[in-house]
């Protein structure tokens, strides 16, 4: 018999860590291979982990809701292949091999309880689960935390942040504590925060200068309370986290998509059976997107701190319901890369596996720009919020017949035209009005100019 190693696989370039969901399988339990052994989730996508062999899993190397970090050894399974018995052990989290390099500087220092760590600071400023677990088992409360600058996204604390920052507090807080003095009952009193740490400044966003006070609510003697699901929590934060880093501005245009309603209807049959696929009016408007974007590349930008990235890659998502009646942002990597028919195939497959719950992590990374379509569910226009850390997004709505003027060299007309609001919303500190506004602006003259004798 052999024993096999299963590992955290890698979930995309930008995932370090996942929580574990639920363990599938128990000690004991046979396993097929490529069954699956664990669901797991992180703050992007949940996913299955299946197993690379088949045999029976021996142990488990972490409890359900354990952050784990990609690569870690996560079970171990017994194989029927013979070979030398390798002893596994699980490898030590961060926060242990930190304990051990400040040891003897804290050793003697009396353990001060924290508060449970959230995910979202008062500067809105978020933190993963492994940042957090970190500080919850180095004893670093959430004041403490606000403190520590930030090389990530939008001024967020990494794990190497919080790694840096640990050995010179260790150092401190000794320091801190020898000089204090003995409380009546010769206990020593608890280490204060370096006064030069506490000073550190807080990350350079619109939320920084404000806290949240929740107002509390009433409830009714025939309300009823549901508990959010995890992926409506992780929204509901990243919503906030949005509205307190970026100030929002939103701009509208109406759009003649006349042209494009008469070409569908008319191409839509033979494309669907040339291409197997059907053609929504979502492509189309993800192309001019794309070319919008190529000529006006500001308004593909995020922020990080004082700087900003403008991204070289054009990737459009699209805001997508499941079946839940949450939303996902799958991504169209290069858009602009693609002709019609390929954003058309992409949009269907990424639309269909969102909502059969089959998207991979890269799937929904990447995004440099957001397209959603509030048409559908029959709104005309919308404030849509920005899917950070990106810097605008577009909201469509929905097509309607409206009598309009119409221009023509003999003169203007009134007719009945298919007419389209589009709702930009944009970052102001980096995107001004005129940026925002002339960007909306020129996506719709490209789908007005949309040649109704184009061919597929």
């Amino acid at each position: 018999m052999a024993q096999f190693e299963l590992l955290l696989p890698k979930m995309g370039e930008s995932v370090a860590e996942a929580t574990i969901i639920k363990w599938l399988k128990n000690e004991g339990d046979k396993i097929e291979l490529d069954e699956a052994v664990l669901e797991i989730a992180t703050d992007k996508v949940d996913s299955e982990v299946p197993s690379p062999s088949e045999g029976i899993l021996k142990k488990k190397l972490f409890n359900e809701n354990d952050v784990v970090q990609v690569g870690a050894v996560i079970a171990i399974i017994e194989t029927n292949v013979n070979a030398a018995i390798e002893e596994v052990t699980p490898k030590p989290t961060a926060s242990i091999a930190i304990a051990a390099e400040v040891k003897e500087t804290i050793a003697d220092i009396p353990f001060v309880p924290t508060s449970e760590i959230s995910k979202n600071g008062d500067s809105g400023r978020f933190y993963s689960p492994l940042v957090r677990s970190i500080a919850k088992a180095e004893g670093i409360s959430m004041e403490e935390l606000e403190t520590i600058s930030g090389s990530g996204e939008s001024g967020r604390v990494t794990k190497n942040d919080i790694l840096a920052y640990l050995p010179n507090r260790g150092k401190n807080i000794a320091k801190t504590a020898v000089q204090a003095p003995a409380q009546s009952n010769g206990v020593a009193s608890a280490p204060k925060i370096d006064a030069e740490k506490k000073a550190a400044p807080a990350p350079t966003t619109a939320a920084a200068t404000s806290a949240i006070k929740v107002p509390e609510v009433m409830i009714g003697p025939d309300d009823e309370i549901m508990e959010m699901d995890r992926m409506r929590k992780i929204i509901a934060d990243h919503m906030v986290m949005s509205k307190h880093v970026s100030p929002h501005v939103t701009s509208y245009v109406e759009v003649d998509v006349t042209n494009i309603v008469k070409w569908r209807d008319r191409v839509k049959k033979d494309f669907e059976k040339r291409e197997n696929e059907k053609i929504t009016f979502t492509p189309i408007f993800i192309e001019a997107i794309a070319q919008a974007l190529k000529e006006m590349p500001m308004v593909n930008v995020s922020v990080s701190g004082q700087n900003i990235i403008k991204r070289k890659h054009i990737n459009i998502g699209m805001a997508t319901a499941l079946p839940s009646g949450n939303l996902i942002v799958p991504v169209i990597k290069d858009a602009d890369q693609l002709n019609l028919i390929g954003i058309t195939k992409k949009v269907n497959d990424l639309a269909n596996r969102a909502r059969n719950n089959k998207l991979l992590p890269e799937d929904i990374q990447g995004g440099t720009y957001t397209v959603t379509n509030v048409g559908t569910f029959g709104n005309v226009m919308g404030t849509p919020v920005i899917n950070q850390p990106q810097c605008a997004i577009l909201a469509i709505g929905a097509i309607r017949k409206k009598p309009a003027v119409i221009e023509t060299p003999e003169g203007d007309l009134i007719g009945i035209r298919h007419m389209m609001f589009l709702s930009h919303a944009y970052d102001h500190r980096v995107i001004d009005g005129a940026l925002g506004g002339t960007f909306v602006r020129r996506v719709a003259d490209i789908l007005e100019a949309f040649d109704p004798n184009r061919k597929i």
